[in-house]
Order: structure tokens, then C-alpha cells, then sequence
């Protein structure tokens, strides 16, 4: 998103397709049914998801995804 200067590519889910591929849209009898679950993923560059998260305390969610993504890098 070139506004706000982020080195990768922010993605709109109008159809709701890459929500069901990731699993984070809520279904109808769900609280909030509008809103995407929080959902994270470590994924390399071959595509595949090393890790997937589901976010519970988003104040430490980003210490923990940074220190898996270091430890992911540095067993590589």
C-alpha cells in the first residue's frame, strides 16, 4: 500500500474467497458475523504455511510471530 510505505501487498476479500481459505470468515451463527476471525500465518517462500496462528492477546501476537519467524530462519 504505497499511502503507507508497507513492504508488502494488502489484500481485500470482497468475495470472502481467500476468508475461506484461511479460515478466518465467521459464519452466520457466530458473534459478529461482519467481522473476520484474527488469524496469522508464517508462510515461506515456496508457498507453504509454516505456522498459523489464532490471535488471542494482540498485544503479544507480534513478539511471538517475530520470534518464530527468527527461529524458522535461522533452522533453515
Amino acid at each position: 500500500m504505497e499511502k503507507y510505505d508497507f513492504p508488502f501487498r494488502i489484500v481485500s476479500d470482497v468475495e470472502k474467497k481467500v476468508g475461506e481459505l484461511y479460515e478466518t470468515r465467521r459464519h452466520p451463527e457466530e458473534a459478529d458475523p461482519s467481522r473476520a476471525k484474527r488469524r496469522t500465518y508464517l508462510i515461506d517462500p515456496e508457498g507453504k504455511i509454516r505456522k498459523a496462528y489464532r490471535v488471542r492477546d494482540i498485544p503479544a501476537h507480534p513478539g511471538e510471530v517475530l520470534d518464530d519467524l527468527r527461529a524458522l530462519t535461522s533452522a533453515d
